[in-house]
């Protein structure tokens, strides 16, 4: 099969688009993967990395007042169309799968236009302009939430399949998380997570809530502040540690994520769809703090569904102190009654065979043609 995958901006575009492919690699060897994204978006980076060929394409997204950005966006999408033509002519591909943010755009519109088959995966809750917009044009929608499902009815095939990422972290190897934290086996911590760029917000409440600490003595804490704010959040916390106190573990960044999750008793962090799908798949109770900064506020109808389910408790930015934050987590680790019934809500709502249902629908969607 030969399959070109499109979506970009952040992790939680990319990742999916990945683990799709992978599904599709395993499922039938020897396919043939193309990516297409921007030179600007985390993909120009992560996809290479992973041996998948990668193409680019130039397109910006649109700004939501009126601006004569619009009116540049507008020329660019034309001429990403047109670029993203020329590569689809040349792979030849069999289903064309965009996984949301502005580059798919242009990319799945041209694929409809040439008369390829496409699918397009919904991360979240409420979707994104993108696939509002592409909706029309495909041949299907997959998405990670049911509540979704009636914003596609545009579509005629529509599948609450769930976010793909939940399949491979179920492959990770448990034994290796502890490992590379140097923790023995079964020791519980505490994951916090800002995303994959970090968040600043989420470290201050870190640091203010480092003092805390001594409280839960039996618990480690790693802490993954992103690369940008590792050196002053990592020298801010060791100013406040206790001398002798080696429960708190500092890291930029993890580039085995899923091994680390695998491993956790409590995670913390945004409500991005990638790692919601992660942590239900492997029933892991959470606190979320949806990021206020993303399109639709779309995190934190992401976090209410967790929160409804009672597999989650979320803390809006605006609230969130130290003692707001250490408050949550010593509820949750000192109660293995509510920890266990939260990780069962949790594993409840994951999907763990979702990179499968979405290869299925992808299998139906070519036979269609």
């Amino acid at each position: 099969m030969r399959v070109v995958l499109t979506g970009g901006g952040t992790g939680g575009h990319i990742y999916p688009a990945l683990a799709i492919g992978r599904e599709v690699a395993e499922k039938q060897p020897g396919s043939a993967l193309l990516y297409i994204g921007t030179t600007r978006g985390l993909e120009s980076r992560i996809v290479p990395e992973q041996g998948i060929a990668f193409e680019d394409i130039t397109i910006t997204g649109f700004r939501r007042s009126l601006s004569w950005d619009n009116v540049r966006t507008v020329m660019r999408f034309v001429q990403g169309v047109r670029r993203s033509k020329q590569l689809l002519r040349k792979f030849k591909p069999d289903i064309v799968v965009g996984t949301g943010g502005y580059v798919c755009g242009p990319v799945v519109y041209a694929a409809s236009k040439l008369g390829i088959p496409t699918l397009i995966h919904e991360q979240n809750v409420i979707p994104g302009l993108t696939n509002k917009f592409l909706s029309r044009y495909v041949d299907g929608v997959a998405v990670s939430f049911a509540e979704s499902a009636a914003l596609f009815n545009k579509c005629p095939d529509v599948v609450y399949a769930g976010n793909p990422c939940a399949t491979r972290v179920l492959q990770a190897n448990r034994s290796k998380g502890f490992e590379s934290l140097g923790l023995p086996a079964e020791t519980p911590f505490v994951l916090t997570v800002g995303g994959s760029g970090g968040a600043k917000a989420l470290n201050d409440a870190i640091e203010r809530m480092v003092p805390l600490l001594g409280k839960l003595p039996n618990a480690h804490f790693v802490f993954v502040t992103g690369e940008r704010f590792y050196q002053t959040t990592e020298a801010a916390i060791k100013k406040l540690l206790p001398e002798g106190r080696h429960n708190v573990h500092v890291y930029p960044y993890l580039h085995n994520m899923p091994e680390v999750l695998a491993a956790t008793t409590l995670f913390i962090g945004r409500a991005g769809a990638s790692f919601l799908a992660e942590i239900t798949a492997l029933g892991i109770p959470s606190i979320l703090i949806p990021s206020p900064n993303v399109t639709n506020n779309h995190q934190e109808a992401n976090a209410r569904s967790l929160m409804d389910a009672g597999a989650a408790k979320m803390i809006l930015e605006r609230d969130l102190t130290g003692e707001v934050l250490f408050g949550a987590i010593s509820d949750i680790m000192g109660e293995a009654a509510q920890r266990k019934s939260m990780a069962q809500a949790s594993r409840g709502l994951g999907m763990p065979n979702a990179a499968g249902t979405i290869y299925n629908q992808i299998i139906r969607i070519i036979r269609k043609r």
